[in-house]
């Protein structure tokens, strides 16, 4: 039987490429101010080592490396416990060591820096999960180092899941984004896709944005294709989230339905919207003329739910 710690599949999207993990993130063990004495010198411990949102990785692997002479440095990130065997064996404590900048010299026997959007999708979910969870809080704890009330420095606590400022006492959380992304549909079964005006060439994406105070998952997604396309739609229904950790974001995927109107971009957020068939998805897909989003997105995965598979692309040097 797996454990109830290993990330489900979503019943609509199956396994997000981000979604995904094996590990026991531990929370019980972090208030022990003994944690990193106590694992260092453990056999099966291993160290990630990040930077500037890369990590160290070998072919389809991340590079898992026992503590150096020096230990963990000033500041470690208890990632947790493996639940399976990958690169190291399941029970190994994982700990998360920041670097300034990329070190070459750790490039050795194949080993390379990565960020997480190059090599996700070939990453096992263990890996996956350990580099998602470390973007995550490497993110948090770079724009973090202040208190927001009294703009004391804060210092890391807790296996680095707290930061307590060193003036007030006050405690401060990992924070995480909820952002709601939308594969709205009309009768003839066609697809909204925007191409939002920061991005580069002719990008094209399921709709998407933050939710607000006070709204509700549903609320925000009807407001948020209302305003970036002015298309009204109805009765979204969650179909499955991932993280995404660029920096700190949820994405809780829907389905929506909306009656054919024709859509008009806000000119600010979105620079053309339109509807797609099937066909007209395939065609411009195909002559480089509309690109889809990366397959580790939960946009491509709406994307392709709609299509009925993978929405063909062509070969790289096509």
């Amino acid at each position: 039987m797996s454990s109830p710690l290993r990330t489900p599949e979503s019943p609509q999207l199956g396994r997000l490429p981000l979604a995904r993990g094996a590990i026991d993130r531990g929370s019980e063990r972090r208030t022990s101010e003994e944690l990193f004495a106590e694992i260092r010198d453990l056999e099966t411990t291993r160290v990630l080592y990040f930077s500037l949102g890369k990590a160290l990785v070998r072919e389809d692997a991340l590079v898992l490396d026992p503590p150096g002479p020096d230990g963990f440095g000033e500041e470690p990130v208890y990632l947790g416990r493996t639940l399976e065997d990958g690169t190291v064996p399941a029970g190994a404590d994982i700990v998360m060591v920041t670097l300034a900048e990329p070190d070459p010299a750790m490039e050795r026997a194949g080993a390379r820096w990565a960020g997480l959007r190059d090599v996700a999708v070939i990453l096992g979910s263990l890996d996956a999960g350990l580099f998602v969870e470390a973007c995550a809080v490497a993110n948090w704890h770079a724009t973090h180092t202040h208190c927001p009330r009294c703009g004391a420095p804060t210092r890391m606590e807790q296996g680095g899941w707290v930061r307590r400022c060193t003036e007030d006492g006050s405690q401060h959380f990992p924070r995480t984004d909820p952002a709601i992304i939308v594969a709205v549909t009309d009768p003839a079964d066609r697809i909204l896709l925007g191409r939002a005006a920061a991005w580069p060439g002719n990008r094209y994406s399921t709709l998407a944005g933050f939710v607000e105070p006070g709204e509700s998952l549903e609320a925000a997604a009807i407001r948020e294709v209302a305003e970036e396309s002015a298309v009204v739609v109805r009765n979204p229904q969650y179909l499955g989230s991932q993280p995404w950790p660029f920096p700190c974001s949820l994405m809780l995927g829907f389905c929506a339905e909306a009656d054919g109107t024709e859509p008009q971009a806000d000119g600010v957020e979105m620079a053309d919207v339109r509807w797609f068939t099937r066909r007209e998805l395939t065609e411009a897909v195909a002559a480089g003329e509309v690109g889809i989003p990366s397959s580790i997105s939960i946009a491509r995965n709406l994307i392709d739910r709609w299509y009925g598979g993978p929405v063909p692309e062509p070969e790289a040097g096509e």
